[in-house]
């Protein structure tokens, strides 16, 4: 089995730099992590994820006001950047010495093979470090690594299939982390931890949010605010206060998501919100205003968050959970916005530009996409272009495990009753019946 590769770190060129020298000489993060930025390109969100670290104490460390001086940090920080012991008074890290081929074990002269059984492999290197991190008694990066990936990959899997059957898992790991938190006592580790129970525990909340059981949902979205506001991980609160927002739209309390995603921005912006955010925190308020049919508002909120999508720049250090928000989806939300504000002349042509861009493999977001789009045509009496796109949306709906966009087809298949003796109409309700129940 092939390791896996190491995030890159940094590169020669800047390790040989006398300025990187110097600073880390002096073990002077600020400079290290400045540097960093500015010659290799390397932002604070990366910085925190290769070093457990949050996104607020690196840019604490890049603003002079908080020094680094624990070694468990300054060694995760060698490790995370591919930092050569010796620049930073350490000893030799595990991954400058060149790897040594273990010796081969000889099978024991009492085990034979049978027919079809293969003999058990040597237990390799890491052994130790597995068994320690089934036995809840030690953290290490690499534990935090694994982690982190993990749920990267729930989140890809969701966006993909939908969260109805990860969430055994993502429920089970989100207990695991709590309680390695409790048994890690070392400061650093703990940080990272909690960082990571915030993220379980908002995708946690997500998947119940995505299966309509609204209640759950809220209790996980608020245990997730909790774990980010135990670190003072204030834009992580904000991306937590957003999803309860949306989930207000969703029950029709245009007041409490409006008031929700106000608070989201409020601590967006002290914690220094990049313009990506502030965008998706612009357009989800204007989902609260269009929920309650106010005009001006949605307009004035959808107005601010193209301002602030202009203003992005490509060297600004989103949070890895906001760099979706790209122009596409920016066009689909605002298209949904007006949409429900009744506006269909203008929400039709950008869901169908944004739909004609977005990725093939995002099925949910197609599904759910096609539905407003079908939605839109048919408030412009385009019944059978909507009863076209619908079944689009209900092909794409079936592969995904997703009470949200099934929610959506039937009040679509309500919306088709002034046209039921449309023979377009009458073949997709047939569908839509079989499939909604």
């Amino acid at each position: 089995m092939t390791e896996p590769t190491a995030p890159p770190g940094l590169p020669g060129r800047l390790l040989a730099d006398p300025e990187m020298i110097a600073a880390c000489s002096a073990r002077d993060f600020t400079k290290i992590f400045s540097l960093a930025k500015s010659k290799a390109g390397i932002h604070a969100s990366r910085i925190g994820r290769q070093c457990e670290l949050t996104p607020s104490r690196v840019g604490e460390v890049l603003s002079g006001r908080r020094k680094i001086t624990n070694m468990s940090v300054i060694e995760r920080i060698a490790d995370g950047l591919q930092i050569p012991g010796h620049m930073l008074g350490l000893a030799s890290r595990a991954w400058e010495r060149p790897k040594v081929p273990a010796p081969r074990e000889p099978r024991p002269a009492a085990f034979q093979a049978g027919p079809g059984l293969q003999p058990a492999a040597v237990p390799t290197s890491d052994l130790d470090d597995i068994l320690a991190i089934a036995a809840n008694t030690k953290v290490t990066p690499s534990t935090l690594r694994s982690l982190q990936t993990s749920i990267e990959d729930y989140w890809r899997r969701d966006d993909e299939h939908g969260g109805e059957a990860l969430r055994p898992a993502v429920i089970g790991q989100l207990r695991y982390v709590k309680g390695i938190l409790a048994d890690t006592t070392d400061p650093n580790y703990r940080q990272s931890l909690h960082g990571i129970a915030a993220e379980l525990a908002r995708l946690t909340g997500w998947t119940y949010f995505d299966a309509r059981q609204f209640s759950t949902a809220r209790t996980y979205f608020t245990e997730s605010l909790r774990l980010a506001r135990a670190i003072d991980d204030r834009t992580f609160v904000s991306n937590v206060l957003a999803c309860l927002s949306l989930q207000a739209t969703y029950q029709d309390r245009a007041g409490e998501a409006i008031t929700l995603v106000r608070a989201a921005q409020d601590a967006a912006r002290d914690d220094g919100g990049t313009p990506r955010l502030m965008a998706m925190l612009s357009i989800r308020e204007a989902f609260g205003h269009a929920s309650g049919r106010d005009q001006q508002a949605t307009h004035l909120a959808i107005d601010e968050a193209q301002h602030h999508f202009e203003r992005i720049n490509p060297t600004d250090d989103d949070p890895p959970w906001v760099q979706y928000f790209d122009r596409t989806k920016l066009t689909v939300d605002t298209g949904i916005a007006l949409g429900q504000l009744g506006d269909a002349a203008a929400a039709e042509p950008l869901i169908a530009e944004a739909l004609r861009n977005e990725p093939e493999v995002n099925l949910r977001g197609r599904a759910f996409h096609s539905f407003w789009l079908a939605r839109t045509q048919l408030q412009r009496r385009q019944v059978e272009a909507a009863c076209r796109t619908a079944s689009d949306a209900l092909d794409l709906a079936a592969t995904v495990d997703s009470p949200r966009v099934a929610a959506h087809l039937q009040e679509f298949r309500h919306l088709l009753t002034p046209f039921r003796t449309f023979r377009p109409v009458v073949e997709l309700e047939a569908r839509l019946r079989e499939a909604t129940g």
